[in-house]
């Protein structure tokens, strides 16, 4: 596959693991809380590439001086975010993402622009996916940060320190990326590790949902006697706890912010819910059943 011409390719995806670890072996960054992007860059275009294979380019006009950098064809790998209050924001870059008028687009890339931040190269005038990451970095570092193109900072061996210092600082979390991997395109791969930083708390069910693959958890907090709906976990129909909360007697919906057609129970049997964040509407981003 040429990477370049034919651009129906997905990045590189990540494992996870619950633990951050340190090893000489790898090279630790800081997890940003954006969308990720590959780059197709020359000194005539910026082509910006979702990690679904969508052109969205058009929503991020200031990227354009990217090309500046660049007299050859490159691709790079990254993350597009928005600052705010000295930290990304998905919320504030879900704005941009909603945005459709061009006139609005063109204001908000000045009023709230976007970073992209840059933690690999892929292709520069020939394909690089066969290097060690620790070459392709050193190819990496030859292009200048500017406003809105930063590359991502290493940090070798102590990826348990690094970490503490995420959650101290409320951070996503971190990746860890073995010095001498490979790149493998439209794969999930252990070279790349990540480590989130997320929060455990338990919520009561308030109803649920099924269809022939799955069932869902609808899930609430108690909040000034009011019971606040606070997200959807998955579950398998399997589980026992599926199997026990459907035959539980059908209630009325408590939710006091949520009215859907589901099965809804009495809020009275809690499960132990990991997520990433509340939003400022006080539902749950990445929520999934903590094991």
């Amino acid at each position: 596959m040429n990477i370049w011409k034919d651009r129906n390719w997905s990045p590189m995806l990540l494992n996870e693991i619950k633990e951050p670890f340190d090893s000489e072996d790898y090279i630790f960054e800081v997890k940003f809380d954006g969308i990720r992007a590959v780059c197709f860059v020359n000194n005539n275009e910026v082509k910006i590439m979702s990690r679904n294979k969508k052109d969205i380019s058009y929503l991020f006009p200031e990227l354009e001086n990217i090309k500046k950098l660049c007299n050859n064809n490159v691709i790079f790998d990254g993350e597009i975010i928005i600052i705010e209050d000295g930290k990304p924001s998905f919320t504030k870059l879900q704005e941009r993402l909603n945005l459709k008028n061009k006139t609005k687009i063109d204001c908000f890339s000045r009023s709230n622009p976007v970073i992209f931040i840059v933690f690999d190269i892929l292709y520069e005038n020939k394909d690089l996916t066969n290097l060690d990451l620790i070459k392709r970095k050193e190819i990496l570092n030859k292009y200048i940060d500017n406003d809105y193109f930063v590359k991502s900072e290493v940090f070798p061996t102590y990826g348990i320190k690094l970490f503490q210092s995420i959650k101290e600082m409320n951070l996503e979390g971190i990746v860890a990326k073995y010095k001498y991997g490979k790149y493998h395109v439209n794969e999930r791969t252990s070279d790349f590790i990540k480590i989130k930083n997320t929060y455990v708390e338990e919520f009561y069910i308030g109803g649920f949902e099924e269809n022939n693959v799955s069932g869902v958890f609808v899930i609430g907090e108690l909040i000034n006697n009011s019971f606040i709906y606070v997200g959807k976990v998955l579950i398998s129909k399997n589980e026992p706890l599926f199997k026990k909360i459907k035959l539980c007697r059908k209630s009325r919906n408590y939710f006091s912010n949520f009215k859907k057609n589901i099965n809804y129970v009495k809020p009275e049997i809690k499960i132990c819910v990991e997520y990433l964040e509340k939003t400022k509407n006080g539902t749950l981003r990445h929520p999934r059943i903590y094991k």
